[in-house]
């Protein structure tokens, strides 16, 4: 056992970031995530880096369960908890791995060791704590970088679907690059058929080839870990997409990356990066909208209300 790490093998390591690839750890056993841990969290972080949402979009054939941002404020981290235990809530407190001194020890220990194991010391990893209900479900999508998911408390299931046009349109990755609100992808049913599901518990971790398309199912109430660390590779395909999205919406210019050579990526990326530079990469300026409220004394915790800008 290498610090979070457990049961790693030099297949892991061969295995890592290029296959779909289960992994044990131990950040159970930290403490950091029991009940009480997780009320004292919820109560010191910052409003401006939580997500409280719940599902909504049943009506959306192509963008089912898209999550709808929460108003908080004043409700204590025991309610939080509570909501995401009995209501239909998921809660991200995105960063919560690097702020908070003690989670920043447990995020280094797991980055360390997986250092150690693959030779490889460049990561710069963010981490991020789900809390969810049992009847939460995130969105079909995919991730701009690395990503693992370390799963803590709960089961949950995972479906990760082929790297391909047909599962992740170059539209719809470009699409996700002009807004910093959107990851999702549009989703039919029948891509199940070819999905590669894993079934989380407590103590799995999960890593991915990067980009590669999925969907979470809870079938309990949740605790997870997600980090992510961007990669040379993660940051020149992002300024390629940049590029082509650019070029299409002021230009009217056709590109495909998927069909694009090995210099044509590399001339998009460098322009992709000189452009979101300067301020002229094309940009969807969608605003965050808050629609419900936590509120303790209603049924799921969830009371709508008239949208408004979020400015928390």
């Amino acid at each position: 056992m290498s610090g979070m790490l457990k049961d790693w093998t030099e297949d892991h390591s061969a295995r890592f970031q290029k296959e779909i690839m289960p992994f044990k750890h131990s950040l159970k056993e930290t403490g950091l995530f029991s009940d009480d841990a997780l009320i004292e969290l919820l109560n010191k972080h910052p409003d401006n880096m939580l997500d409280v949402c719940t599902m909504g979009g049943a009506d959306s054939k192509l963008y089912p369960n898209k999550f709808q941002t929460g108003d908080f404020r004043g409700v204590d981290g025991k309610v939080l908890l509570e909501a995401a235990k009995a209501g239909k809530v998921w809660i991200n407190v995105r960063r919560g791995m690097n702020i908070h001194p003690e989670y920043k020890a447990v995020l280094d220990e797991m980055y360390g060791g997986i250092a150690k194991k693959t030779g490889n010391k460049a990561y710069n990893a963010n981490g991020g704590i789900l809390i969810s209900s049992p009847i939460a479900r995130v969105p079909y999508h995919f991730d701009k970088t690395e990503t693992i998911l370390w799963h803590v408390r709960g089961k949950k299931r995972m479906y990760l679907y082929p790297l391909t046009e047909k599962f992740i349109p170059d539209r719809a990755y470009e699409a996700t690059m002009l807004s910093d609100l959107e990851d999702d992808l549009p989703y039919q049913p029948d891509f199940d058929q070819e999905a590669t599901i894993v079934d989380f518990e407590e103590g799995q971790a999960l890593s991915w080839p990067m980009n590669m398309p999925h969907r979470v199912d809870n079938q309990s109430f949740c605790v997870s870990v997600t980090t992510e660390y961007s990669t040379r590779e993660s940051g020149m395909k992002n300024a390629a997409m940049i590029a082509n999205a650019t070029l299409r919406h002021r230009f009217g210019i056709e590109s495909s990356y998927t069909n694009a050579g090995p210099l044509n990526r590399q001339i998009k990326s460098v322009f992709g990066r000189v452009i979101r530079k300067a301020g002229l990469a094309a940009k969807n300026n969608k605003v965050d909208m808050v629609t419900f409220k936590i509120d303790p004394s209603a049924p799921n915790f969830v009371v709508d209300v008239e949208p408004y800008q979020r400015d928390f």
